[in-house]
């Protein structure tokens, strides 16, 4: 029998000063048996970062056919295809053909060789722009994970300032060029 995904909830007060985004979300994000909690992480941070009104979750690890997260128009358009990891140049070219921009959102150990490996496949896509996290910076965040987690983030200067009612921490976002 295959395990189940484990949910958690965020409630985020996000203020993007980068973006003059500032709003409540309540989000339900579901954590896959095969992810990582810092990995979960990375796509509420992505969201974070990328927060607008049709900005959703999508099934994620359990579809190859769907990015972590997508930015739809009303008309269904796709505009922005957000991946978290370190997908592959194919993968990304496919997503370039189905969407307006794609935004990859990378950490963890082996992203200095992903990305020596795959610089050149992926710069050649005009769509695609790759950020990437500090691993030691997300290793903080693992503390404020909770199952209902109710968290301040302040964006400026690609900068994410996040903090529970105990902790708080610092994780910066660069382009990876």
């Amino acid at each position: 029998m295959a395990e189940k995904a484990t949910i958690y909830k965020a409630n985020l007060a996000l203020s993007d000063v980068d973006r003059s985004v500032f709003s409540d979300f309540n989000l339900t994000v579901a954590l896959h048996p095969s992810e990582t909690i810092e990995r979960m992480m990375v796509r509420i941070l992505a969201f974070c970062f990328r927060a607008a009104e049709n900005l959703t979750f999508t099934k994620g690890l359990s579809s190859m056919d769907e990015p972590d997260l997508w930015l739809k128009h009303d008309n269904g358009t796709i505009l922005e295809w957000i991946e978290v990891g370190q997908p592959s140049p194919d993968r990304l070219k496919k997503a370039s053909s189905q969407a307006q921009k794609v935004k990859v959102f990378s950490y963890g150990r082996g992203m200095d060789v992903w990305w020596k490996t795959n610089s050149a496949a992926i710069g050649a896509l005009p769509k695609v722009e790759i950020h990437c996290f500090s691993p030691d910076e997300l290793q903080q965040m693992v503390a404020l994970v909770d199952k209902t987690m109710n968290l301040s983030v302040t964006i400026t200067e690609s900068i994410a300032y996040v903090s529970n009612a105990t902790t708080a921490v610092t994780i910066s976002l660069r382009e990876l060029e």
